[in-house]
């Protein structure tokens, strides 16, 4: 139980902080104390033998209760509370990226794998090598990396995390610069964006790249940023605090007033939040521009940022008329991908894909709760969820791999762990694939490719898309 005293190898309280340790955190409450009193005004009720130290009554926040605050002062904290509903910007449209519930489907039941009988399991599996069995399950290679972070790589400083951090970068950033997304005039929007750590590399990539923006997109608040290592310098980084589900990108007052192409770019982002990420990117911000009727971004483009990119053919049938606006205002998409049984069949863009293949919503949950199969029974240190995910989910996520442990476990006897794991990643590439088919469809050339090894992130799978018509340019040139 936490209370104020001292454990062994444990640092006193620093002078004039509070005397109240802390069981959890392993340390005294770092709160500064006002004078002659002995604990902060959140410990003074509440740690015990206090004596009633805070002559004040505290109560929990009406808008948080995590913390409390003096009764006689409610009014006035009210009015300057983080917890408080802030005024909501321009380019918030409540989900605006989100999908809908299916008729058939029942929204909030969680599907158990333990909770299926043997013969159901068998039946489930069956489907999945069915629905699979055209797809063509080898990704090919494209670990790559970039010399503007060969310095930090090679810097003895960094530990092994960092290490594996900045392998990941610089792979993506080299993923770009193949794809001949490196270039002056436009924007690029990290989805999940955490510390920004992914555009910082980025930006140093361009190196005299003219007219480029960033957008950091990330709904919790975050610590240690490193934006501000580009103060002086030319590219412009602006943050966006808000769910990606609500994000109107064709309102954002910077691409608004600039009118720029944008590429959207993601490390490890999680679960549904890509499905979100795709829709903002193609559908949202291609709206936009749609209705704004101005000159197309595609002429605004110089001649020298249509360069030769890896040729990768793929037929697509059925192209609209409304891909060639996704081809002006969405220079290009790369995502490493993450969190696939997070994903959420309201917001999933392959539902047509899944259709096409005798899916539906229930089959889809059950294909997502089997796809941890791919990475469960790995120790979590090996398990990198990427910059992407927020602290405040870690403890969920701890719970999620306990659970998918002892739903895996369960069928021990029946499937041995090599099998588990290879449907756990057919069931991811069958969700991916749903994806790349809604690319397709949208005038894009779009495909999966390893980009890191797996010990370095069990989650090594980049998700590329260029428009097509960047890449019938590029032959004809």
């Amino acid at each position: 139980m936490a209370g104020e005293r001292a454990t062994d190898g444990i640092q006193a309280p620093l002078p004039g902080r509070c005397g109240y340790f802390v069981e959890k955190k392993k340390r005294y409450c770092k709160m500064i104390v006002a004078e002659g009193k002995r604990l902060c005004g959140e410990h003074a009720n509440t740690a015990p033998n206090s004596e009633g130290e805070n002559q004040r009554r505290r109560i929990p926040c009406p808008l948080d209760p995590k913390h409390t605050v003096d009764e006689d002062k409610l009014e006035k904290h009210l009015k300057k509370c983080n917890s408080r509903e802030k005024p909501k910007p321009i380019y918030y449209v409540k989900g605006i990226n989100g999908g809908y519930e299916d008729a058939m489907e029942t929204p909030g039941q969680q599907v158990s794998i333990c909770a299926l009988a043997k013969e159901e399991l068998e039946k489930m599996i069956k489907k999945l090598l069915q629905a699979t069995s055209s797809l063509n399950s080898k990704l090919t290679d494209q670990t790559l990396t970039h010399k503007a972070l060969q310095e930090a790589l090679n810097d003895p400083k960094n530990g092994e995390f960092a290490f594996k951090h900045l392998k990941q970068q610089a792979s993506l950033a080299g993923n770009l610069e193949r794809l001949g997304l490196l270039g002056s005039n436009r924007c690029f929007v990290e989805f999940g964006a955490g510390r920004g750590k992914l555009s910082h590399w980025i930006d140093l990539a361009l190196q005299d790249a003219k007219n480029v923006h960033f957008l950091l997109v990330e709904r919790a608040t975050t610590r240690f940023k490193v934006d501000g290592k580009h103060r002086s310098r030319d590219s412009t980084f602006e943050r966006l605090q808000i769910d990606i589900v609500d994000l109107s990108l064709g309102k954002v007052p910077l691409l608004v007033r600039e009118r720029l192409p944008v590429v959207g770019i993601g490390k490890h982002l999680c679960g549904a939040a890509t499905d979100l990420a795709l829709k903002c990117l193609i559908e949202s911000y291609k709206t936009k521009q749609e209705d704004s009727g101005k000159e197309p971004l595609a002429k605004r483009l110089k001649s020298d940022e249509m360069e030769t990119i890896a040729e990768r053919p793929m037929s697509v049938s059925n192209c609209t008329v409304q891909s060639a606006a996704n081809r002006q205002s969405v220079l290009g998409i790369a995502v490493a991908l993450c969190c696939h049984h997070r994903c959420e069949w309201k917001h999933y863009v392959g539902k047509e894909f899944f259709s096409s293949r005798g899916l539906g919503a229930e089959d889809f949950k059950i294909f997502q709760r089997m796809s941890s199969w791919a990475t469960c029974g790995m120790k979590r240190h090996s398990i990198d969820v990427g910059e992407a995910e927020f602290d405040s989910t870690d403890q969920k996520m701890q719970l999620e791999e306990h659970d998918f442990e002892e739903e895996s476990s369960a069928y021990e006897g029946t499937l041995t762990v090599e099998e588990r794991e290879n449907l756990g990643r057919l069931c991811k590439q069958l969700i991916d694939q749903g994806r790349i088919w809604y690319l397709q469809q949208q005038g894009f050339d779009s495909a999966l490719q390893y980009y890191t090894s797996p010990s370095i992130s069990l989650e090594n799978v980049l998700l590329t898309a260029v428009p097509l018509l960047k890449i019938q340019q590029s032959e004809n040139s």
